[in-house]
């Protein structure tokens, strides 16, 4: 599923035009990435806990040729999806995988 596929499905549950929809979707993006860029976590109760991970540095190795190489310290964006959408997710699937049948 691609955001335009997301906007769609809103916008047709909404009432919202597709462009008010895009707009909505853009902002929340943008609202999840500014907040994690200045060290906040967001979490949306029901769905799941966005945060930002600090990585040490540390020695690597390149795979091609094997030599050594140095990673610096560095932050990546993380995301746990809550306890209530691991289970409806897992319904779903078992649901799927029984109509398959």
């Amino acid at each position: 599923m691609t955001k335009a596929d997301i906007v769609d499905r809103v916008a047709a549950g909404t009432g919202l035009t597709k462009l008010e929809t895009e707009a909505v979707v853009e902002g929340f993006f943008n609202t999840v990435i500014t907040a994690l860029k200045e060290g906040h976590g967001i979490e949306i109760r029901g769905f799941g806990t966005f945060k930002v991970r600090k990585k040490n540095s540390r020695m690597a190795r390149n795979p091609k040729s094997g030599q050594q190489v140095f990673v610096p310290e560095h932050f990546v964006p993380t995301f746990k999806f809550s306890r209530e959408f691991k289970t409806i997710v897992d319904k779903g699937m078992k649901l799927n995988k029984v109509s398959e049948k």
